[in-house]
């Protein structure tokens, strides 16, 4: 054993007995006993309320070198009510890294992320989760998508595109842009699968568009990358536009794609980036 590994081994041990005696049986849903000596919960009622074996989890707690899957990490944390800051923490120690994130395909707009879209007043910008619903977005990104067009429900990216024609009919080049789409959205996919809106988007859209549906049905892949995407622009004509995702929030998911209007003299240069021209970034 290294000595990083035995000094990781310690301080999962002694994370673990910490949070085990600041946990108490009631909070549990077990009764407290008459006579207790031990501070919190015991080693067995752990192992009981994770549903794990106790010897294993001795010698977790004892420090040894065993065999450690996320699934049995994701029932200790669960017993010993840990903090999500908490289990990163025990993911860290016991497994070098950090556990997946748990999916959130919706959250609210934070009021910071909020004060920098007003402040990209140039450039189209607008901010999406997961689900590639729209929740935020500034005076330049309205005036390209108009997405106060849309009913609140409705300001969803692939719907705009695949059900609803008035944008896809904008996009120069959209046989070629489509496929691009629907296989970066199939990773977000992938990363939500546990949410029940997730599907529920996936399925209606496949019933709406035979685009997608078949599109969806291949199976592709892309991550997310910089490209160019061309609009017909009603006062301007088709316009050439460099774009790329950012992320804001990594916990809950968000992502602000910015897009911004290729100048005359950079029209036939390839954009910067490692993906090809038609490479989608939401």
């Amino acid at each position: 054993m290294t000595a990083r590994f035995s000094r990781t081994r310690h301080d999962l041990a002694e994370f673990l007995r910490r949070k085990r005696a600041s946990v108490q049986p009631e909070d549990v849903g077990l009764p407290r006993t008459a006579r207790r000596r031990t501070p919190g919960l015991r080693r067995e009622e752990v192992a009981t309320v994770a549903g794990i074996g106790l010897s294993w989890y001795t010698w977790l707690e004892q420090g040894r070198e065993i065999s450690v899957s996320a699934h049995l990490l994701e029932n200790v944390a669960r017993a010993l009510w840990m903090t999500p800051e908490e289990r990163q923490h025990l993911y860290l120690l016991a497994q070098n890294r950090l556990p997946a994130a748990p999916a959130q395909s919706w959250c609210e707009m934070p009021p910071l992320i909020r004060r920098l879209l007003d402040d990209l007043t140039e450039r189209p910008a607008f901010v999406m989760n997961l689900r590639w619903d729209v929740i935020g977005w500034n005076a330049a990104g309205d005036r390209l998508f108009a997405f106060s067009d849309y009913p609140a429900g409705s300001r969803n990216m692939l719907w705009m595109y695949f059900a609803d024609h008035r944008l896809s009919r904008r996009v120069q080049d959209w046989p070629r842009q489509a496929p691009q789409i629907v296989a970066s959205f199939r990773r977000d996919y992938a990363a939500g699968k546990d949410a029940p809106d997730m599907q529920a988007l996936a399925d209606h859209l496949q019933a709406t568009s035979r685009t997608f549906r078949r599109l969806w049905h291949d199976h592709d892949v892309q991550g997310r990358c910089e490209g160019r995407r061309s609009f017909d622009m009603a006062d301007r004509g088709p316009v050439a536009f460099d774009h790329t995702t950012l992320i804001v929030d990594q916990d809950r998911h968000l992502r602000l794609v910015y897009y911004a209007a290729v100048e005359r003299g950079e029209a036939g240069r390839k954009p910067m980036g490692g993906c090809s021209i038609d490479h989608a970034a939401e």
